[in-house]
């Protein structure tokens, strides 16, 4: 009994000494900053303590303190305990995301939380977890070899079905995180000819929104007729893949409208009208903005209200007049904007910056196949959030819901985003010990 004691002491003083204190350090900040916008955008003059749990600022320092405690259970495993039982943890989470069918709970018109009574789960939280862990598990396979097409195949199958499962709640901001995995599957060796697909993809789709099909032919024609004028007669171009290709692309731009029409919600729509400014009308665009994109508009707004020094800490005439709504989730940006202005924000993003570097570098160093694959997954889930959040509270991107890791309001975000980072974080405590 006391060498086993013995033992899990030294084991307990090894991590803390081997953890990566700037990644914490960069965590704990972003988290207390975050905790103090929403306090700021939620604070009423009946509730002054920041211990009253009924309150939304009350709930997110219970989060916290959660959390916390996490950190702890997290760090205390085994390092082999994640890469042993990441399968069954994925199969758990896919079991989970089944569930809401039944189960789940709907709020602002998604069926993505379990109803706890003092607490609402959202499953897809832990997905983004568990398939980290699962991708990285099965590319770190030594069976496994990502050249071949049947490896690639079940990689972006792991991907895939958690996303599928989501986009049906309806909740694509969600299904659109996993995809971002995809980068993981990069970084160990797939073709880059995949991506080129994947954007050309993505190029074509907001070409026939904004333009149409006969436009995208017509673009295509002079492309295959400027490639065949300017060609050297040494160059022999395939004419039968280039015309396989130039079908794809048109049926694939005609499938476009159907699917924005038939498959897209009104409000997803709306919004994606308004990022593309499909609208031409200068005066009715900008109808649509005070309307549709009413949340993007006022934040927006609030920003650029901050200036350089920003307003003070409760001092936001927006944030407390509640012109954003959300402003505590997703449109928590904005608070940082209004009251402590240029300062705030750009604290804020060097914060995450150094943050993404430091994962990165992290990432790079490891010995262990497993942990340099997960730690791609947990920079690409926290950077497509990082990337789309700012993206649609600035107005550059469409809104889709998303919040900002470790900053915004939520239970379920905040718990399962500092599980994602501290497993990195145990994992890369190993790093030294597996270099002897």
């Amino acid at each position: 009994m006391g060498r086993s004691s013995k033992l899990t002491s030294v084991s307990g003083k090894s991590v803390l000494k081997r953890i990566d204190w700037l990644s914490v350090f960069i965590y704990l900040a972003l988290v207390l900053i975050g905790w103090i916008n929403i306090y700021s955008s939620t604070f009423t003059d009946e509730h002054s303590s920041i211990f009253d749990f009924s309150t939304l600022y009350g709930k997110q320092l219970f989060f916290i303190g959660v959390s916390l405690v996490t950190i702890v259970i997290v760090l205390a495993l085994e390092v082999n305990f994640y890469e042993r039982f990441s399968s069954l943890l994925y199969l758990i989470s896919m079991l989970s995301l089944l569930g809401l069918f039944v189960f789940g709970k709907t709020i602002a018109g998604a069926t993505s939380w379990y109803d706890l009574g003092f607490f609402n789960l959202q499953p897809s939280e832990l997905a983004k977890v568990a398939t980290a862990l699962a991708l990285a598990k099965y590319l770190s396979d030594i069976q496994t070899d990502i050249k071949r097409r049947k490896d690639q195949f079940y990689a972006l199958l792991i991907i895939l079905v958690p996303a599928i499962l989501i986009i049906p709640q309806p909740d694509p901001g969600s299904a659109l995180v996993f995809f971002a995995m995809i980068f993981v599957i990069f970084r160990e060796g797939l073709p880059l000819y995949y991506l080129v697909i994947l954007l050309s993809l993505i190029l074509i789709f907001v070409i026939t929104l904004m333009f149409g099909t006969v436009w995208l032919i017509i673009g295509l024609a002079l492309m295959i007729i400027l490639l065949y004028t300017l060609k050297r007669k040494s160059l022999k171009i395939p004419v039968i893949p280039l015309s396989l290709i130039s079908v794809a692309v048109i049926l694939f731009s005609l499938s476009v409208n159907f699917v924005f029409n038939n498959v897209f919600e009104q409000r997803h729509r709306d919004r994606f009208g308004l990022w593309l400014r499909l609208e031409k009308d200068p005066k009715k665009l900008e109808q649509i903005r005070k309307s549709i994109g009413y949340n993007t508009y006022q934040s927006e707004k609030a920003i650029e209200s901050g200036g350089f020094f920003g307003k003070g800490f409760l001092e936001g005439t927006r944030t407390k007049g509640d012109f954003v709504p959300e402003q505590h989730t997703d449109y928590i940006f904005s608070t940082v904007g209004e009251e402590w202005g240029f300062l705030g924000t750009a604290t804020v993003i060097i914060l995450f910056t150094v943050l993404f570097l430091r994962l990165i570098s992290l990432a790079e160093r490891q010995k262990n196949a497993f942990a340099r694959m997960y730690g791609y997954g947990v920079i690409s889930i926290l950077l497509i959030h990082y990337f789309i959040n700012i993206g649609m509270v600035i107005g550059i991107l469409p809104t889709i819901g998303i919040p900002l890791p470790f900053f915004s309001y939520g239970g379920s975000g905040l718990l399962f985003f500092t599980i994602l980072l501290f497993i990195f974080l145990r994992l890369d405590t190993n790093r030294l010990k597996e270099s002897f």
